[in-house]
């Protein structure tokens, strides 16, 4: 069986993004494009209609660049535990009041069950100084987090047994 991995929004845009001059983001979108082309052969992928909403702002021709891989994805549903979730990440203080939507990405991962959460936010996703916050609630409220992590993180995943 194939782990799972939930896709934010920040890795769909480096995706289909034009290659930056930023000589670091140049590097993550490259790595975000190899990455992209081997990983549905190890990972099922799933977004949310979060991603959607988010990856259809801004520019038009951008947008529709970023909806069109979306639109191959599965979408895992904002369920009630879901926000309840994601209140607790923001009432706990594992994510700011004002990103309640990166708290969102996190809750609806957890609560599917998703095994990565992958992404380029490092402010309020993949912030090491948020991530044992962001796991002790998840974990009080009953959820196993998703490892979250970048594309260039999860490149290669040994064939390992990892239950114990």
């Amino acid at each position: 069986m194939k782990r799972t991995v939930y896709v934010e929004t920040s890795v769909v845009s480096y995706l289909t993004s034009r290659p930056s001059r930023d000589l670091i983001v140049a590097a993550n979108q490259a790595v975000t494009r190899e990455w992209w082309a081997n990983v549905s052969d190890r990972f099922e992928i799933f977004a949310s209609q979060l991603v959607v909403a988010e990856a259809g702002a801004g520019d038009s021709s951008a947008a529709r660049d970023r909806l069109a891989i979306l639109d191959s994805m599965k979408l895992l549903g904002t369920t009630a535990e879901a926000a309840s979730l994601a209140r607790l990440l923001v009432e706990g203080g594992a994510v700011p009041r004002h990103a309640a939507d990166d708290a969102a990405h996190i809750a609806i991962a957890a609560a599917s069950g998703v095994d990565f959460l992958v992404t380029w936010n490092f402010r309020h996703i993949a912030n090491a100084a948020l991530r044992g916050r962001i796991n002790q609630v998840c974990l009080k409220a009953g959820y196993e987090p998703p490892i979250i992590c970048t594309p260039n993180e999860l490149m290669e995943v040994p064939d390992v047994d990892t239950t114990d």
